[in-house]
């Protein structure tokens, strides 16, 4: 079986923002991540196309611009994103404006969607290599993962972007909170060849189910 490398790895949470050595501490547990709305500010990109997006979108639009101003990996190079949960806190208030007002606006639904992250991080640097979006079942990380390798393993791509994101799930959802509710974004280079300070996968068992499992793995 084929090995892939993980490598290049963007981070970016509230409380710990892209500091590295913040991370090192949070993949220690020493410290944990704020659990608040804050997002990146996204000062590189125009007032208008950020002032409406969510947290879950500012953070993948960040850790996506990192890795490629850290790697200058061509923009052709496809993406796997992947989340446990999407636009959440945006699905609830549509949710909500259908059961109350029995209507839908157009622009509230349309940045709503499952691929609405990185669809604009596509937008906002002009990726044009395609992407795919990952819902993993039951939250399995490790699933979604392996999908995100398949292209690598069949030979079909030299490389991958994988892009993990999720938002802190709102209050009201009280009871039905996840226990992992410590919005985080992150960013890497999926290869078929081994770079510098890359993590190897072969047989997969060491691919944690947790996305934030898989990141304190990466990073330690």
């Amino acid at each position: 079986m084929r090995s892939v490398y993980f490598s290049d790895v963007t981070a970016w949470a509230p409380s710990l923002g892209s500091d590295a050595e913040l991370w090192q501490e949070w993949a220690s547990n020493v410290i944990p991540i704020a659990q608040t709305k804050e997002s990146p500010k996204l000062e590189y990109t125009d007032p208008l196309f950020r002032r409406r997006l969510s947290q879950i979108t500012k953070m993948t639009v960040h850790v996506i611009h990192a890795l490629l101003e850290s790697t200058h990996i061509n923009p052709q190079t496809k993406i796997v994103f992947i989340s446990l949960r999407g636009e959440i806190e945006r699905e609830f208030t549509v949710n909500k404006n259908l059961i109350e007002d029995g209507m839908i606006l157009p622009a509230a639904f349309s940045l709503s969607v499952f691929n609405t992250p990185v669809s604009q991080a596509t937008l906002a640097f002009a990726l044009k290599g395609g992407y795919s979006v990952v819902y993993p079942s039951r939250g399995d990380f490790c699933s979604a993962f392996k999908i995100a390798c398949a292209p690598l393993l069949a030979g079909t791509e030299s490389q991958i972007i994988l892009v993990y994101a999720d938002e802190l799930v709102p209050g009201v959802y009280g009871q039905k909170i996840p226990q992992e509710n410590e919005p985080l974004a992150f960013a890497g280079i999926l290869s078929a060849e081994k770079k510098p300070r890359s993590v190897c996968f072969d047989d997969f068992s060491n691919v944690p189910d947790s996305p934030h499992e898989f990141l304190k793995l990466i990073l330690q």
